[in-house]
């Protein structure tokens, strides 16, 4: 089953609505600290509710520590920059989709290391999603490519 990562998420009620996104659809969660906030953040709790006691979610001090401990999975960065549009990607069943910090991203040192990086079709007016929508529709793509939804 694929599963989602979240580079040093900064914004809690987006962390809780990915959290709480991945407790429905039965998703594992990777966060890489550290958090921007800490998780009895009241406006964190608001959002998650009761789904933190379902979700599976494993935390890592680094990006490296991450990739380590799962070197039989790709890591596919979600990102603005890409040019690769994630609608022409064959996702796999152990794949990783990486999201970025809501204020920055992740670092171009990132960038370089991975050999996937996808981005989600906008308008050109515009800059980019909220990172739990993009997050919704990453996920969602990748489950229906692998007829799990």
């Amino acid at each position: 089953m694929i599963s989602i990562a979240l580079y040093k998420p900064d914004i809690p009620q987006n962390t809780a609505s990915i959290l709480r996104l991945c407790a429905c659809l039965g998703i594992k969660t990777h966060i890489i600290e550290p958090c921007g906030f800490n998780l009895n953040d009241s406006r964190f709790k608001r959002v998650i509710m009761d789904y933190i006691n379902i979700n599976n979610i494993i935390r890592y001090d680094s990006f490296e520590s991450l990739k380590k401990n799962n070197n039989n999975s790709r890591i596919i960065l979600m990102s603005t920059k890409a040019k690769k549009s994630l609608f022409n990607f064959k996702f796999k069943e152990n794949d990783i989709i990486l999201m970025g910090r809501e204020s920055k991203g992740v670092p171009s040192r990132i960038h370089q290391l991975l050999k996937n990086s996808l981005k989600i079709p906008i308008s050109s007016n515009t800059r980019s999603l909220n990172v739990a929508l993009a997050t919704s529709i990453s996920a969602a793509e990748a489950l229906r490519q692998l007829n799990k939804i």
